[in-house]
């Protein structure tokens, strides 16, 4: 078992980590209010965070919580700047910890990986395999269990003042959708008196829903022994022999039950992995062919038309515009969109064709 670390709180609460932390958090978000005024008074705000987390008394702020409907309904949280600050100096001196131990087929939010290694990754056991059983948990980050998920942490982390931060900021989670689901020896009131959810927006949600699936990792690897990658709680494993995958469903279940966690009865099936799927915002195809679904191009473009308008009117500048489509741009050269790319931006700044001046 990995020696429990004990010795981790002067690396988080000091002001230089503190500091460094906040240059971190505001990229790419310095004009916003919360990081323009905390950076007005930037030596000012570290001490004061630094103070507070030494004396032990530092505590998350509100969450602003807005809805997204892009590609399905979510609600997303966004946390005070301050709180980002300490987020960051957290993650920054707890994931190494973790990510030492996690399986190398985990994608989502690890340096290096991300969706389009994913999805190569995916392609490669998709060749080798004729069936693949295709995994989502159902409300994944609202049924997050919060007594599971701090037995988690502590199983690499011993050091008090570290925990009553990770505390603090898992008991301040807002209120998620309701998730009412029982598992075994619960009673009738046991969906109501468990803390679960984590907030999507936060840069620790992303590390802890990690770490609360890294035993799931290891099980399907290391006992199920299967070709397996997963991101986030999109997961794929592959074989043979489809009587096979329809066994390891089963006891993927139990061990999800484990975690109180189930599969999403729907977006859980087994296909022929030969079958066209659509698979982290790509259609993949045999032979590496690659497309983007039509629901992902035909939002972009009422996108593109409401950006376009916008720069017409003055209301953002190019570079604003650029930076936007730049990245779904980028997302989707690793599809084969040239002819789409074309057809889309023909003569203007996007154009596979074009050359700037």
């Amino acid at each position: 078992m990995p020696r429990r670390l004990d010795d981790l709180f002067g690396e988080i609460a000091s002001f230089r980590a503190l500091r460094e932390a906040a240059l971190r958090a505001v990229r790419g978000k310095r004009h916003k209010p919360g990081a323009a005024a905390f950076f007005a008074n930037l030596e000012r705000e570290v001490l004061r965070i630094e103070r507070e987390l030494r004396a032990g008394n530092w505590r998350p702020g509100a969450y602003r919580t807005f809805e997204v409907h892009d590609p399905k309904r979510r609600q997303v949280s966004a946390a005070p700047f301050r709180d980002r600050v300490v987020q960051h100096a957290l993650c920054a001196v707890i994931e190494p910890l973790f990510e030492r131990g996690f399986i190398d087929d985990s994608f989502a939010n690890r340096l290096g990986k991300g969706t389009h290694r994913a999805v190569a990754r995916y392609e490669q056991f998709r060749d080798r395999c004729r069936y693949v059983l295709r995994c989502d948990i159902y409300r994944y980050f609202p049924a997050i269990d919060h007594e599971i998920l701090k037995r988690d942490l502590r199983r690499r982390i011993a050091c008090a003042p570290t925990l009553r931060v990770i505390d603090a900021i898992i008991d301040g989670s807002n209120p998620q959708e309701p998730v009412n689901l029982y598992f075994p020896g619960d009673d009738l009131f046991s969906p109501l008196a468990r803390r679960r959810g984590l907030p999507i927006g936060n840069l620790t949600s992303q590390l802890f829903a990690n770490i609360f699936l890294d035993g799931l990792d290891h099980y399907v690897k290391e006992v199920l022994r299967a070709p397996y990658l997963r991101y986030v709680d999109d997961f794929a494993l592959f074989h043979d022999d489809r009587h096979v995958l329809d066994d390891w469903r089963g006891k993927l279940d139990r061990y999800l039950e484990g975690r109180r966690l189930v599969l999403h009865p729907r977006k859980t099936v087994i296909l022929p992995s030969s079958e066209p799927a659509a698979f982290l915002g790509m259609v993949v195809m045999s032979g590496r062919r690659r497309a983007l679904p039509e629901e992902h191009v035909r939002r972009f473009r009422n996108r593109l038309r409401s950006l376009r308008d916008r720069w017409r009117a003055g209301t953002v500048t190019q570079e604003e515009v650029e930076q936007r489509v730049g990245s779904w741009v980028a997302h989707a050269a690793h599809a084969d969109t040239w002819r789409l790319r074309r057809a889309i931006f023909r003569g203007g700044w996007f154009d596979p064709l074009y050359q700037k001046p």
